[in-house]
């Protein structure tokens, strides 16, 4: 149980309401058009794999093939399956490709009948596998049982190096660790291909690989049974291969992903096109396969100021649902972010963070709200900085908080040492085992600072989203109102591999998908 604020339900209603017509000229948008990795993902769900000398994937030169003879706005689906009846196999007909000794064309009549039910079937191997490490976590969670107490507890581990980073993991899980996040090797978000096996020479973390993901889950599993917990396992979606990245962690059952909605056009500068289509099938797949999303609303507070700002985390947060909703993502999987950011020099900081945090508690009750550490204010002051993340874990504990990043006091310092992830993990420790059920009994005046703070920034988004629907998200996203960041529709990497969808588009993958999405006439309601 946590602190009740004394939100007016009129001016919640009214935010959802605005956040959903801002959302949905975008979710148009997505669903009209298609990307390079959209298509390359379908290959992936079936069955192609590997990669030539050079390190490119086949799923790459298989969809430069098609797209350099018919174009991706048909979809590569039924190019790919009509040119397959020459060939043993995808990974024959890829290499024939690549060798330029492929012509593409797309199908009509019973050709084309046949090459869809040819990839209709390869594809549903893919989705077959993904429902599969779906029961199996189910059945895991069952047998070994869930963390004892929330917030879980998550922590960082990558080193370059994935072998070196299943004993660090291993042992971080034994130590305390909940979730288990392998960080992205340095740039791997704008590469627009994902690299191939297991890989030992990244830099700042460790490349996101299908045989990377297969290992580390491999090792914690055999972690969670000596520990007698479940041990989850997070990655990153995001940036160029958004698609494939979630297709693949669904199929080596991961467990969360970091997906958010504006990270890549914000922070590294992708197209917002190919970000929001890329996003909704990417999310698609997390809601087929169970897994968690992880929002980056804390990355805004690095760049802006956290209270001055804050009502654009709010706001984000809205819009983030309702593009999870809209994807099939409910609540429980809605791993919504934001964070630990005010200086800690302003006076009543720590009463300001616990206004913050309590209001995304309030508005999104049922999901598994991803609080974040203090970066920004970190000094390389050890010292200060430990307490700092104390504070940080205490407001965590007191607002009912449901996934907790573990601060490290040598932020932006160094990369941590193992015994820095001691401290910072006993630390939490001590915390969350001296305050546990400390929510129940914070509960701060109607009337008072906190509700007032809470009441102020929920009213600053309400007036943002009005904004935001009369002048449309995306120019809200040119114009800096994320992050003082500003990307035009027009700009940024990848903008290349976007297509306008065809009036003869298919895709066996998004075909599949949108069967299971929600209603779309009914949302379209609900946003008037």
């Amino acid at each position: 149980m946590t602190a009740e604020l004394p939100l007016d339900p009129a001016v919640v209603a009214n935010a959802r309401r605005l956040a959903a017509k801002a959302a949905q000229p975008v979710v148009d948008l997505a669903r009209s058009h298609t990307t390079v990795s959209v298509e390359r993902a379908t290959l992936r769900l079936a069955g192609l794999t590997g990669a030539d000398p050079d390190g490119i994937p086949w799923v790459n030169r298989l969809a430069d093939a098609v797209a350099d003879q018919v174009g991706i706005e048909h979809g590569i689906a039924l190019p790919v399956f009509h040119a397959l009846k020459d060939f043993p196999d995808l990974d024959r007909l890829a290499h024939a490709a690549a060798a330029d000794g492929v012509r593409f064309t797309l199908p009509t009549g019973s050709d084309a009948a046949t090459a869809r039910e040819h990839a209709q079937a390869a594809v549903r191997t893919g989705f077959d596998r993904v429902d599969a490490s779906r029961r199996r976590r189910d059945q895991l969670v069952t047998e070994i049982g869930d963390p004892p107490q929330r917030p879980w507890i998550y922590l960082i581990v990558a080193t370059g190096d994935i072998y070196e980073d299943i004993p660090q993991a291993q042992a971080a899980a034994k130590a305390g660790a909940d979730v288990i996040a392998v960080i992205r090797s340095t740039g791997q978000s704008l590469l627009d291909y994902v690299p191939e096996g297991a890989t030992r020479e990244g830099f700042a973390g460790t490349y996101a690989t299908g045989e990377n993901f297969r290992l580390m889950r491999a090792a914690l599993d055999e972690t969670s049974r000596e520990v007698g917990r479940y041990i989850r396992l997070t990655n990153y979606a995001s940036g160029l291969c958004m698609p494939e990245i979630a297709a693949l962690a669904g199929m080596h059952r991961l467990d969360m992903m970091l997906n958010d909605s504006m990270y890549g056009i914000l922070f590294r500068d992708i197209n917002p096109i190919r970000t929001f289509v890329d996003q909704r099938f990417s999310r698609q797949v997390h809601a087929r396969a169970g897994i968690i999303i992880n929002t980056g609303e804390d990355n805004y507070l690095t760049t802006a100021d956290a209270v001055e700002a804050a009502h654009t985390v709010t706001v984000s947060q809205l819009l983030n649902e309702r593009f999870a909703h809209e994807a099939g993502l409910p609540d429980p999987l809605l791993g919504l972010g934001h964070a630990f950011e005010i200086n800690p020099e302003v006076p009543e900081s720590f009463r300001l963070e616990l206004a913050h945090a309590l209001l995304a508690r309030q508005l999104f009750p049922d999901a598994p709200l991803k609080w974040m550490p203090p970066t920004k204010h970190m000094t390389g002051d050890v010292f200060r900085g430990n307490l700092l993340d104390g504070f940080f874990n205490l407001a965590g504990v007191m607002t009912g908080q449901s996934i907790l990043l573990v601060g490290m006091m040598t932020e932006a310092v160094v990369t941590p040492w193992l015994s820095d992830r001691d401290i910072a993990l006993q630390n939490v420790r001590y915390v969350l085992s001296a305050c546990a059920g400390l929510a129940e009994d914070f509960h701060p005046p109607k009337d008072g600072f906190i509700a007032n703070r809470a009441n102020e920034v929920l009213g600053e988004a309400v007036d943002l989203l009005g904004r935001i629907v009369d002048d449309g998200l995306l120019n809200a996203i040119a114009d800096g109102t994320f992050g003082i960041m500003k990307r035009p529709a027009d700009g940024g990497r990848g903008l290349d591999g976007v297509a306008k969808r065809a009036d003869d588009y298919w895709n066996p993958a998004t075909d599949e998908l949108d069967r299971t999405s929600p209603d779309q006439d009914a949302l379209k309601e609900d946003s008037r």
